[in-house]
């Protein structure tokens, strides 16, 4: 098969021929039909994985497609299902799986980190009979393919983790995939969104997505005990008092301390976008004197894609809006490079045109 590989942390991308996976006793492999590009790939390559993540290696953790191959022990799928899957493949017997979080699997496998990806036209997938979700006959590989990370962590990150409700102010920090998701799944759940980046673009996108007021962050301060201060003055100005939810779609100091000192008191703040460094400071005299609850989510189990899904085939949650562009495997690597310059989501269909 063709894949995207890099043979060094940070290094060059090379589309080249490799041996095609092979399925394990419980697990498939699925011939990739899309697969996103996602700011996580771009941190895998950066290195900030280097201790689950073998060099040379193939990006990619977002993917939409058919079941190719089934391992001896799979009951639940056979080849020709059309499939996507979590990021996060979860091993199904652990204690937080026994509970039903998946999403926090104590032996969790990732393509794209601990194994290889799905910038290739054939990913394989662990334990299929928990990780892989059905797809709806007419939901392109495009759309379906965001659900994996970006979408379904929004959602569960809106929905499930913060708990929003209508009418409530929520403020989405960076507007790239996981946060347009985040907008526009707030919207639909009836709250009053206000998003925030430095991108014109993203911002219009976000407006389309259902923001009723856009920030731009464009030379708002960016270090020091006060980092976020300007942005999160503008949030409370919007919102009367500040947002009841807040949400770090990116993941940076700057972000994180706004999206914190933009809440109201007693409001939720959710961490979604990775920080790399993992010692970012938090401004935790306002967790403390406002009672803030300060969270953090990751992903969604396949078990709980079904609210998603409904709603997305009612037409209340339009995923497919998001992608602004396709590309093939030869372009990929130079735009997750360059992660960020493009609104919007870009999909890689693998497969030869």
């Amino acid at each position: 098969m063709r894949a995207v590989l890099f043979d060094r942390f940070g290094g060059p991308f090379d589309v080249r021929d490799v041996p095609t996976p092979t399925a394990s006793p419980r697990g498939v492999v699925i011939r990739v039909g899309a697969t996103g590009l996602c700011r996580s790939d771009w941190h895998g390559w950066q290195g900030h994985d280097a201790d689950i993540t073998r060099l040379p290696h193939v990006p990619g953790h977002e993917l939409a497609g058919v079941v190719e191959a089934v391992g001896a022990e799979v009951r639940g799928r056979r080849p020709g299902d059309r499939v996507t899957v979590p990021f996060v493949s979860a091993c199904g017997s652990c204690a937080a799986c026994a509970t039903g979080d998946q999403q926090v699997c104590e032996r969790q496998t990732q393509p794209g980190f601990t194994h290889w990806g799905s910038f290739a036209e054939y990913v394989a997938i662990e334990n299929a009979d928990v990780n892989l979700v059905a797809l709806p006959a007419d939901m392109s590989f495009t759309t379906a393919a965001s659900l994996g990370c970006r979408f379904a962590t929004a959602f569960r990150a809106v929905v499930q983790v913060g708990g929003v409700r209508p009418g409530e102010w929520v403020a989405v920090h960076g507007c790239g995939g996981v946060g347009l998701s985040a907008v526009m799944i707030a919207a639909a759940a009836g709250a009053r969104v206000v998003a925030v980046d430095v991108s014109a673009e993203a911002l219009r996108l976000a407006e389309q997505a259902g923001a009723a007021h856009m920030v731009d962050a464009t030379g708002a301060d960016t270090g020091g005990d006060t980092a976020g201060g300007d942005t999160a003055a503008r949030i409370m100005e919007l919102t009367g008092g500040g947002a009841h939810v807040s949400i770090d779609a990116l993941g940076s100091a700057p972000t994180c301390a706004a999206s914190i000192l933009g809440l109201r008191r007693r409001g939720r703040h959710v961490q979604v976008g990775l920080l790399p460094d993992g010692r970012t400071p938090v401004p935790m005299d306002r967790v403390i004197a406002y009672e803030l609850h300060v969270l953090g989510s990751h992903g969604m189990a396949a078990h709980a894609y079904a609210p998603m899904l409904e709603l997305i085939g009612s037409g209340a949650l339009r995923p497919d809006r998001l992608v602004t562009r396709t590309i093939g495997l030869e372009e990929a690597g130079e735009a997750l490079a360059g992660i960020g310059s493009v609104p919007g989501v870009t999909m890689i269909l693998p497969q030869r045109r």
